[in-house]
């Protein structure tokens, strides 16, 4: 006898996750349970608790554009603040602040790649289609 097949499950079988909590710790936008990424940037390709399907998952260029504008401003900001109080040389300015800026970015992509994500999802971003 075959075992009676299962309903997909939909977005109303799950409470509301809030997408920054699932979204910055790159869990499954849905049931906030299963991981969003299998590698370090590549999303899975469904979650493994609740099944979700992470095709919709798009976020383009867009976590690189706010972290470039976030780190840019807190990097340069604080580049000046040191050039104008203590006049490092160069060498000090590249071993101190390239370094920084590589890591600072980095550490940012994947919690701001999952927040778009998440907020793709809850707000039931598609791309643009038009109606006849």
């Amino acid at each position: 006898m075959t075992e009676p097949a299962r309903p997909t499950p939909s977005a109303d079988d799950y409470p509301p996750q809030s997408a920054f909590s699932v979204g910055l710790s790159g869990r499954c936008p849905r049931c906030g349970q299963g991981r969003l990424f299998d590698g370090f940037l590549t999303t899975a390709p469904r979650c493994r608790a609740c099944g979700l399907d992470y095709d919709f998952a798009d976020s383009g260029d867009g976590p690189a554009v706010f972290i470039m504008m976030f780190v840019g401003f807190l990097i340069v900001g604080a580049a000046l603040v040191v050039e104008l109080k203590f006049e490092p040389p160069i060498w000090v300015h590249m071993i101190v602040w390239l370094p920084l800026t590589a890591i600072v970015a980095l550490a940012l992509l994947r919690p701001m790649k999952g927040l778009m994500i998440a907020l793709q999802y809850v707000n039931k971003a598609r791309e643009g289609r038009i109606e006849p």
